[in-house]
């Protein structure tokens, strides 16, 4: 059996070594070519998986090592009968952790109390509804519209239209649909975006396009009390460096790149793939996971609760670190700028994640310390 892969999933021997040999490419160079003795492909979110990908191979699975899957034709696949998978929720608590640490860059600016904020995630899928609990287990203040769920569940759900006018805070955390009933292509756009409320703050670490990236480069020029955070972008891996100048924090397309997530979403793909083989799973993800280099934490009983998530998120992640590299990789050269984003993806530093973290305490925590710890989901001992 021959496996193409993207060069960027980690443990693909640990976990497909026994199954055939492995080809490794950048996901960007993955064609027709490439695919067209292989039986497995597997990949990453830049890679097209189409008809004009597949229909001269023989590639019979293909795995996808991320939570979206807009890259794949599924429709196509349903007509050749290609088996597929992805890696739903593998890397949503990465994805939380950039929004919380962003946060606390945004609210260090401008000495503001994120507790007395109103926060409007729009997406209430793996991610969104993952920092929802977060969020709301602080004790904070947090509306979610999500369509597609409010129309087959109902609830408590609201509309863009007051997300927009209601929230301070905005968090994007949609899949990119271009079609169908709710389609999210330019969700944000000119019209919307002149509506936020001014000292608004929005956050897209979900598909580039879902913000129509012009109208929004052009609003934050004119509106200064705005502030924006953008991880991805309409024409990655180019990059509108106007754009970026006016964002607080811009990054590569790694919000959600810890290494946990990462390691997670190929376990999946394994996973999925050794049912579509008929085969038992060998291998087990908790005997590979390496140790965090952060151990534990200790804190005084005394210790306030903004202070105590501020020093958890950061010790963790923090996101000026990547944005300072984002934006050295920022030159005129469209060829060399379009070559930095990815070598910046592919040479990510090691980054674990805050859920599971141990925490101990000098003394007895207060109640209100133990409902953080609950809503971080780190370990207290």
């Amino acid at each position: 059996m021959r496996i193409v892969a993207d060069e960027n999933i980690p443990l693909l021997d640990e976990f497909f070594a026994d199954f055939g040999s492995i080809t490794r490419l950048p996901g960007r160079s993955i064609d027709s070519a490439a695919v067209a003795d292989a039986d497995v492909l597997l990949v990453r979110s830049v890679t097209q998986v189409n008809q004009r990908l597949l229909q001269a191979s023989r590639v019979r699975f293909v795995g996808t090592c991320t939570i979206g899957t807009d890259h794949l034709d599924l429709d196509y696949f349903q007509q050749a009968e290609i088996a597929w998978s992805s890696a739903p929720g593998c890397n949503a608590r990465g994805v939380v952790d950039y929004v919380l640490s962003s946060l606390l860059v945004l609210a260090e600016d401008q000495a503001v109390d994120l507790s007395k904020r109103t926060y409007g995630i729009v997406g209430a899928g793996q991610v969104g509804h993952r920092l929802q609990t977060v969020l709301q287990g602080f004790g904070w203040t947090v509306l979610v519209c999500d369509p597609p769920r409010q129309a087959i569940e109902g609830g408590d759900f609201v509309s863009l239209k007051q997300i927009i006018s209601d929230c301070d805070v905005i968090s994007l955390h949609t899949p990119l649909n271009k079609t169908g009933e709710h389609p999210t292509h330019h969700l944000l756009n000119a019209e919307n975006l002149s509506q936020l409320q001014r000292g608004a703050w929005m956050i897209n670490a979900s598909r580039g396009p879902v913000i129509d990236n012009l109208a929004l480069r052009q609003l934050l020029e004119q509106r200064k009390d705005l502030q924006a955070v953008l991880d991805v972008w309409e024409a990655e891996p180019s990059v509108d460096a106007e754009l970026a100048a006016l964002c607080r924090i811009a990054t590569p397309h790694i919000a959600g790149y810890s290494l946990d997530g990462k390691l997670r979403g190929t376990a999946q793909i394994y996973s999925a793939f050794c049912k579509f083989a008929e085969q038992p799973e060998k291998h087990r993800l908790d005997d590979l996971m390496p140790e965090p280099w952060l151990a534990q934490m200790r804190f005084c009983p005394s210790a306030p609760t903004d202070w105590l998530i501020a020093s958890i998120c950061r010790a963790v992640y923090d996101p000026r670190r990547d944005d300072a590299d984002f934006r050295r990789s920022l030159v005129s050269d469209n060829v060399q700028q379009r070559t930095a984003f990815d070598a910046l993806r592919k040479n990510y530093p090691v980054r674990r994640e805050v859920e599971g973290l141990k925490v101990g305490f000098d003394g007895q925590p207060s109640p209100a310390q133990v409902r953080v710890l609950d809503a971080l989901g780190v370990t207290a001992r």
